[in-house]
């Protein structure tokens, strides 16, 4: 972060928060506390001898911000462009600290404890829409429906749509690739093979695309070094920094592009064979209404396979 860029955001939060100057403190010194703690994951330790503070005045001046950040994030995700496609969602999983009965819900296939963060975000990497707090057993279909469901949670406006991976149900607003067939990138560069129908075609157009998703993901927990370990933080605290973080993060793509660092790509987990949602209601009713939905996505998809299938073989006759 330059200079003018970290002042910049001290003003913001004098003039947009209840974080203020003490009387032996400025807000430059508890901003560059909590970004040393969430940029570089240094232990308040260090922080203390840094800065000369005691333990108890490194942990307030932290949460401090923490708040004042969390209170304006909504104000910093970014609104949907006026294109058709607004973006992509996926989730991702943070490594957490969970204590009680409840630890199991939130092992990984590695064994490890992590959160299961959702998140909505543009081609210009930036983030429209965070939640985090799931456990890591919830399945991304349930993580959606919950984000869609809260009073301040994502929106999709008619027409608009955003790309998902094979782990979510095809809808209109929500579009996933075909299942079965090739769709990662590497599945096609790797072998200099080109696509052979409209669904392999379909398919690398949507993973091209769909790979914004990954790459800011990639940035976020590079930017950020905390979410690389287990955070010594209570659980909500936790969850509360993810959605601070991602505001900072739109803040500095907006002010300074300072993105040039070593990125490391999400691991993709493959698609899952089949589609699970679970919702409340007359199951019979709701087995009736998703099915129509899937059905005419899918025809919906399939005109948009057979129309791009069809320019590329247009283009190829004419040459």
């Amino acid at each position: 972060m330059y200079p003018d860029v970290f002042l910049k955001l001290s003003n913001i939060l004098r003039e947009k928060t209840h974080l203020q100057d003490t009387r032996y403190i400025c807000v430059e010194e508890i901003l560059a506390v909590f970004l040393l703690v969430v940029g570089h994951n240094t232990r308040y330790c260090l922080i203390r001898k840094t800065f000369d503070r005691s333990h108890y005045n490194t942990s307030q001046n932290f949460n401090k911000v923490l708040k004042a950040l969390h209170s304006i994030v909504a104000d910093i995700m970014v609104k949907p462009g006026a294109a058709d496609c607004i973006g992509a969602i996926d989730g991702t999983h943070i490594p957490a600290t969970v204590l009680g009965r409840d630890t199991n819900s939130y092992c990984n296939r590695h064994g490890t404890i992590s959160q299961n963060v959702l998140a909505a975000c543009n081609f210009d990497l930036e983030f429209i829409y965070v939640l985090s707090g799931w456990e890591r057993s919830a399945h991304d279909s349930n993580v959606l429906t919950d984000a869609l469901s809260r009073n301040n949670g994502l929106k999709v406006t008619q027409g608009k749509l955003f790309l998902v991976d094979g782990g979510y149900p095809n809808r209109r607003q929500f579009l996933a690739p075909f299942r079965g067939v090739c769709y990662h990138l590497q599945e096609f560069t790797g072998q200099c093979r080109h696509p052979e129908d409209a669904k392999e075609l379909f398919n690398v157009r949507h993973a091209s695309l769909r790979n914004v998703i990954e790459r800011i993901f990639g940035i976020f927990k590079s930017r950020f070094k905390i979410f690389k370990t287990t955070p010594l933080f209570h659980y909500k605290t936790q969850t509360d920094l993810v959605l601070a973080c991602a505001g900072l993060h739109n803040f500095l793509r907006s002010e300074c592009r300072s993105d040039e660092f070593s990125v490391e790509t999400e691991t993709e987990v493959p698609p899952s064979s089949s589609e699970k949602i679970y919702e409340d209601g007359n199951f019979d009713q709701l087995f009736d209404t998703q099915k129509q939905q899937r059905a005419n996505a899918n025809a919906w998809r399939d005109a948009i396979a057979n129309q791009i299938w069809s320019d590329v073989e247009q283009i190829v006759n004419i040459n």
